[in-house]
């Protein structure tokens, strides 16, 4: 029957792979035509109102917008909200071959006009772990109890940071070091609307923020009028809390031990980095691969982890950690510490072992990228090319909020 298809029955269709968002809203948010929606479990595309801008893509921290299908018949919402993961793509026989190969290089024009700056679609690590992903959904959640809650910032200080351990006791709920995790918060928004579900990254390694212990840790910062992260920050232990996901398939730390891994965060962005520096201490403390984090904040009585930071030896985590407002001292942010570490950085960079990962508030990208390209610039480095070398060979993770 496929053969009988006639190419000009043929049409490109956006849609959104359920196995690689990370349910953050962004692309719903950029959408000019709201062509864009969800439900509680999946984002999908309206094959109707999608005019293939594009305005969605670039913005995508995990590159799950990024997907298309040739199609006879769209697929309609209630098909995409039903998915857990793509469709194959459907083999029209010969007589569309042509109509499909022309239509797959229109695609292929507008996500390169699309990815233009932005060092092209996230692949995950080649030696990384495959994640699980979406396993519990807003209407079938985990429920996880609370095992502990301790600030992690100075008592003293503006800025309260928790580290939340959750406990899964019986239920399965695998992760791996850079997925994230939905937490529901009870209660209803004044429009008589469930609150959205909040996404946190891991903090903990794989096999727990105890060992064997099927439990993981969160790091949460309240944030003045946030229902998700004041509910949070003031859960007590023994208390059950409603959970989504294992979300995210791409900013996954790689599992070679040879493996270069720069870090570069702001704040909250250190979860998913304190996971990775955790899997490396218990599954390879020897590893030859460096380990190399640049951690910004405004002062230490603001930066998460400070304390235990210290204590991390240098020869498994080289750390610069950073501060903008230091009295009687000039502003320093990660990407002048990038700079000043230009030497040290431009051996890394030459390495295919290298992978570099950056995780903050939205914004520092471009900082950083800036950064990345004058260390380039000073030894013979073109990061014009590099970034998207490293991006298309899993080596380039970027994930902002």
């Amino acid at each position: 029957m496929n053969a009988l298809v006639r190419p000009s029955e043929l049409k490109k269709q956006h849609l959104i792979d359920p196995e690689i968002c990370i349910r953050c809203g962004t692309c719903e948010a950029t959408c000019p035509v709201g062509a864009v929606s969800h439900d509680d479990v999946n984002y999908v595309v309206d094959a109707d109102k999608c005019e293939y801008c594009m305005d969605c893509i670039a913005p995508c921290p995990t590159g799950s917008i990024d997907n298309w299908r040739i199609v006879k018949v769209a697929y309609s919402l209630a098909d995409q909200l039903g998915w857990a993961e793509l469709p194959r793509q459907e083999d029209f026989g010969e007589a569309a071959a042509a109509a499909v190969e022309a239509i797959e290089g229109e695609v292929g024009a507008l996500l390169e006009r699309a990815h233009s700056g932005t060092g092209g679609k996230p692949v995950a690590p080649v030696t990384a772990s495959k994640p699980t992903v979406n396993i519990f959904t807003r209407t079938r959640p985990a429920t996880a109890t609370v095992q502990g809650n301790y600030r992690i910032t100075a008592q003293n200080g503006s800025s309260d940071v928790r580290h939340i351990v959750l406990s899964f006791g019986e239920t399965l709920f695998p992760v791996l070091e850079g997925q994230s995790i939905g937490i529901v918060p009870p209660g209803m928004r004044a429009d008589g609307r469930p609150h959205d579900v909040r996404l946190y990254s891991v903090a903990s390694a794989r096999d727990g923020e105890k060992r064997n212990a099927n439990n993981l840790s969160l790091t949460v910062k309240r944030s003045e009028g946030g229902v998700a992260s004041n509910y949070i920050c003031d859960l007590k232990i023994g208390e059950k809390v409603q959970v989504t996901g294992p979300f995210g398939a791409t900013f996954l730390m790689p599992n070679d031990p040879s493996t270069n891994i720069i870090m570069i965060c702001t704040g909250t962005g250190s979860a998913p980095f304190r996971a990775f520096t955790e899997r490396r201490r218990r599954a390879a403390p020897g590893a030859p691969g460096k380990m190399i984090m640049f951690f910004g904040a405004r002062a230490p009585e603001e930066l998460p982890y400070f304390g235990p930071l210290q204590k991390v030896p240098e020869s498994l985590l080289e750390k610069h950690l950073v501060y903008s407002r230091l009295p009687g001292r000039p502003k320093e942010y990660v990407q002048d510490r990038i700079r000043s570490r230009a030497g040290r950085l431009a051996d890394l960079l030459g390495s295919e072992q290298t992978h570099i990962f950056i995780c903050g508030l939205k914004g520092m990208e471009a900082g950083v990228d800036e950064a990345l390209a004058d260390v380039c610039r000073g030894y013979s480095l073109d990061w014009s090319r590099l970034k998207p070398q490293m991006r298309a060979t899993g080596r380039y993770h970027v994930e902002t909020y």
